[in-house]
């Protein structure tokens, strides 16, 4: 931490009556260390510093003014000699704002390592992704990035960053609790006669819960938690240590993988996509794609493709990602594509095969449409293409003319799917021949085809 102001040890006792205490000096901090978590407004830091204790009782003062940190959040904790020191209490006195002393006893002199502990609000992060495509759009180069966001209040230097993907449920926002006229109690109340030793307990269940969360999402593999609902957690730890003062955000490396091998797909379906044929990107995270170490945590993703040798790039397009676990497909939406065309064409239209029922009205008939679907693929390269057709009745029959021989497949009750391979600036014409049958003569297609 930059803002030594926030944490000192007490030099000036009088207005607590507290001056025959013996004083110690505060060094500087060790290692730093914040955790932040992606569901919730929601950091654990962890600050360790060596401190030169005296035998007897020592104080040492913790403000936080300024900051989001949650005070009943606070620990300190020995890391050596536990035995030999008790953190009796941790007071806060009536007169001072933001303020908090802990008192120490110490049955030895010397330095002894601490961790200092809490939670604060104020830090985010989002991660995205550059994808970089060969000039073949067989692989892809996948680096990964992370941008944190510090509004906490506090300067943190030299601080290792982790971060958690999981959901979270607090009873209280972390930046409501910091803002509290008393460090302690639900945000609204004030108590200001509560012992403490009462307070002590609530800082203690307070730390303990998020530190649980921490330590299990510490483990080499994600884990199930049951809150409210299965959810998984994972922590990635991002290499070396950043200084990230408030007020600022910060790009930080996650990953990168070579020669990640991806499939080009290009689909076009107008119920849901209009005349416009989208563009789609697949790959595994897994160990076959040089992925699969750890799950991705959702983001932003831009692609970009590799169009000669000096390395110049054009942007082939962007989407959103939700969380993908090892071993799961990555699916990219770029949107639609301007070089790849498909226009359906009604050629035909005429109904047949009536049906009257004994008073002389239609109750069944056919209806029969003939339809052209031109594609043309203006690139200059081969693409593979799926074309959706839907109708309005799942009573069809379809029949392929010309050359489009046996190219589609039924995907469900009403609707078709033909697949295409079209080699670089080529264009071709599927016609078939659409029957659908009405009224009664639903009846005769289900004697049909049973």
């Amino acid at each position: 931490m930059k803002r030594y102001a926030v944490l000192f040890w007490m030099t000036g006792l009088a207005a607590v009556s507290l001056a025959k205490v013996d004083l110690v000096t505060l060094p500087a901090s060790e290692s730093v260390q914040i955790t932040i978590y992606e569901s919730a407004d929601l950091t654990l830091v962890r600050d360790s510093r060596p401190l030169t204790l005296r035998q007897g009782t020592n104080q040492l003062q913790f403000s936080w003014a300024g900051t989001l940190i949650d005070p009943t959040s606070l620990m300190l904790v020995p890391k050596k000699a536990a035995d030999q020191v008790d953190i009796t209490d941790l007071s806060y006195p009536p007169n001072a704002v933001n303020v908090g002393i802990w008192t120490l006893e110490s049955r030895q002199a010397g330095r002894i390592p601490f961790e200092i502990t809490y939670l604060t609000s104020g830090f985010s992060w989002r991660a995205f992704y550059a994808g970089i495509l060969s000039e073949d759009e067989k692989t892809m180069r996948l680096e990964g990035y992370v941008r944190v966001f510090n509004q906490s209040g506090e300067d943190y230097e030299n601080a290792q960053v982790r971060l958690i993907v999981g959901q979270v449920h607090l009873l209280d926002e972390i930046a409501d609790l910091a803002r509290r006229t008393w460090p302690y109690g639900r945000p609204g109340e004030g108590v200001p006669g509560m012992p403490p030793q009462v307070q002590m307990e609530r800082a203690r269940l307070a730390f303990g819960a998020v530190k649980a969360m921490d330590e299990i999402a510490a483990s080499a593999k994600p884990k199930e938690i049951q809150k409210e609902g299965l959810s998984e957690y994972f922590l990635y730890t991002i290499e070396g240590t950043e200084s990230i003062p408030n007020g600022w955000s910060k790009r930080l490396p996650s990953f990168q993988a070579e020669a990640v091998p991806v499939v080009n797909l290009y689909k076009f379906e107008e119920e849901m996509s209009g005349p416009s044929v989208i563009r789609y990107l697949y790959f595994f995270n897994d160990a076959e794609h040089h992925l699969g170490q750890t799950p991705i945590p959702g983001g932003s993703v831009k692609v970009y493709r590799t169009v000669s040798r000096e390395g110049h790039l054009t942007y082939e397009g962007g989407c959103e990602i939700k969380y993908i676990p090892v071993g799961q497909e990555v699916e990219l939406n770029l949107g639609p594509a301007e070089d790849v065309l498909v226009k359906p064409k009604l050629m035909d239209f005429k109904t047949d095969n009536y049906r009257f029922d004994d008073r002389g009205n239609i109750s069944g008939w056919d209806e029969i449409q003939t339809v052209a679907v031109e594609v043309k693929n203006s690139r200059p390269l081969p693409i593979r293409l799926e074309i959706k057709r839907n109708f309005a009745t799942p009573y069809w029959t379809l029949e392929n003319r010309g050359d489009s021989e046996k190219t589609f497949e039924k995907v469900d009750l009403d609707t078709v799917k033909y697949t295409l391979s079209m080699p670089p600036q080529s264009a071709r014409t599927i016609e078939y021949v659409l029957t659908t049958y009405h009224g009664v003569r639903q009846e005769d297609w289900t004697k049909q085809n049973q």
